[in-house]
């Protein structure tokens, strides 16, 4: 499988079905394995924790430079020294390979860090 982190997203306005439950498995093994699969199938999420507020917020907007760069932009919920990131398609209504890509990037950013 190509490395995940390299690809670029492709712009995603509905019209085609979201990966079947096998595909995503197969995708979410390339991940770190702090990432996990929701109950419904439908999205990814994985929780980051940080010594402190500072840290935490640098960590959102790097999350965030990513998600403009490749316009697929993650649910955030953010606390003072944690912060939860959850990827799903929205106008899918599930995941696509998009998801996969930008996840992979986080993990490649945390990795460089």
């Amino acid at each position: 499988m190509t490395d995940l982190a390299q690809r670029k997203c492709k712009p995603c306005e509905g019209g085609v079905e979201p990966l079947a439950p096998d595909a995503a498995r197969t995708l979410l093994a390339a991940l770190d394995d702090a990432w996990s699969l929701s109950d419904d199938g439908r999205s990814i999420f994985r929780e980051f924790h940080f010594p402190g507020y500072g840290r935490t917020m640098a960590f959102v907007n790097a999350v965030a430079w990513i998600a403009t760069v490749e316009g697929h932009h993650p649910d955030l919920r953010v606390g003072y020294s944690k912060c939860v990131v959850d990827y799903t398609t929205h106008a899918i209504g599930g995941l696509s390979d998009n998801d996969f890509i930008c996840a992979a990037k986080i993990d490649r950013l945390l990795a460089d860090a």
